[in-house]
């Protein structure tokens, strides 16, 4: 019996179908990957918040988005930013998938939905917080919303975009620090090779700027003091702590021959996942436990390292992830790592925790696809320590088979490996 069920995951492909995004340099995907290829930054200073008394300025802030093209007001008032953001980000999924029209309902009715979030609704509760310490202070009556709670719990992401897409099949939220986007992404693939029918949505959202999650990660020594847009420098010897964002990215995948009957626009392939903790450090990352991951994503795809075309590098533009992200290339690719393209789109989005996780998986399809990488902006001066083949300008290239890292606090890692379908 295991060896029929194996038989069977191994015989399942899982395509991406459909792609919705919205982050700091884009409201669309299609703009997100436009602004990419130009080497554009989303980084500006921090608007959500007075940041006059704070050390950290900057951040990726979405601009100009509109929840009310997706939601009600009703709505708005009661979900907080990182559900709004699924929502947008999932509609915007499923139209490009083409699973709109009412002949597709039943299709969609049955699917599923795994969506993830390092800080799902924390801004909101930093605000209730607020609120009723204003409120103690003046004598008056705590007000506490009745939807305080479900507005802010991670997996209302998940749920609230089943509600209103009407899915009524597999819903789970994910929370695995900044890897958690890729994970969400990794346990649907899981799930459609079992042989679950899909089709599946999932992915990343994000809304952590607010000033507890600047001062938490500004104090644990993660941000970069830069004031300027240029503060998100991966792999650059100037590089002094990543750029917090907000953002959200959703795919859609379905099974090879589902997705070819209906004749679906087919962005590419997932063909491995590697799922591994280093079971080292809090915030310390290991280059054992990245190279794991790496290495047993690559094996389940049945290739070998020197197959591998493209590295979309987590990056996040600290001192520590970059060196110890280019120590687990060396580990895995050996003589390969200095000639094999790495780039890193945290230089231009900053730090969207799950939400850049999704998004890079979706910017590594469309690399394969299209077949250019994007550059590394910000990228003056490499460290010799990251001695790789860093991608400093938008150039072309033949990609086949390609790699996307996340890893996160914790020490947890998750990365997949994508197939190129003419």
């Amino acid at each position: 019996m295991v060896q029929i069920c194996a038989t069977i995951m191994s015989m399942i492909r899982v395509l991406v179908t459909g792609i919705g995004a919205l982050c700091p340099i884009g409201n669309s995907f299609n703009e997100s990957w436009e602004s990419a290829k130009s080497g554009l930054s989303g980084i500006s200073e921090i608007t959500k918040f007075d940041t006059s008394n704070s050390k950290w300025k900057v951040g990726g802030e979405i601009k100009g988005f509109d929840p009310k093209v997706y939601l009600s007001r009703k709505e708005i008032n009661r979900l907080d930013p990182f559900i709004q953001y699924s929502v947008a980000a999932a509609i915007m999924a499923i139209e490009d998938a083409g699973l709109t029209s009412p002949l597709l309902k039943g299709v969609l009715n049955s699917g599923g939905v795994i969506i993830g979030s390092s800080r799902g609704g924390i801004s909101t509760l930093e605000k209730s917080i607020l609120i009723n310490h204003q409120s103690s202070l003046m004598s008056h009556t705590p007000h506490i919303s009745a939807y305080l709670m479900t507005s802010t719990t991670i997996s209302m992401a998940s749920s609230y975009v089943a509600q209103k897409i009407g899915i009524h099949g597999y819903c789970l939220g994910i929370s695995n620090a900044c890897a958690s986007g890729a994970n969400s992404i990794g346990e649907a693939y899981r799930l459609i090779k079992s042989g679950y029918k899909g089709p599946v949505l999932c992915g990343g959202a994000e809304a952590p700027l607010c000033r507890i999650c600047v001062e938490g990660y500004g104090k644990s020594g993660a941000l970069s003091k830069v004031k300027d847009m240029t503060a998100s420098r991966p792999f650059d010897i100037t590089r002094d702590g990543f750029v917090l964002s907000e953002g959200a990215c959703i795919l859609v995948l379905e099974n090879y021959e589902t997705a070819i009957k209906r004749g679906a626009k087919i962005y590419g392939e997932i063909i491995g996942y590697g799922n591994t903790t280093d079971a080292f450090h809090e915030t310390r990352p290991s280059p054992n436990g990245e190279a794991e991951a790496m290495r047993m994503a690559i094996q389940e795809a049945g290739l070998h390292p020197e197959d591998i075309d493209y590295i979309n590098a987590h990056a996040p533009s600290t001192p520590l992830g970059d060196k110890t992200e280019t120590d687990a290339i060396k580990i895995v690719f050996n003589e390969k790592a200095k000639n094999i393209p790495v780039n890193s789109i945290k230089s231009m989005t900053g730090h969207m925790l799950s939400a850049s996780g999704a998004l890079e998986v979706a910017f590594t399809l469309m690399s394969m696809k299209e077949g250019l990488l994007t550059p590394i902006i910000n990228l003056r001066e490499p460290d010799p320590e990251c001695n790789l083949n860093l991608v400093k300008k938008t150039k072309e290239a033949k990609i086949n088979f390609a790699i996307s890292n996340s890893f996160g606090f914790g020490g947890v890692n998750a990365v997949l490996v994508l197939k190129h379908i003419s």
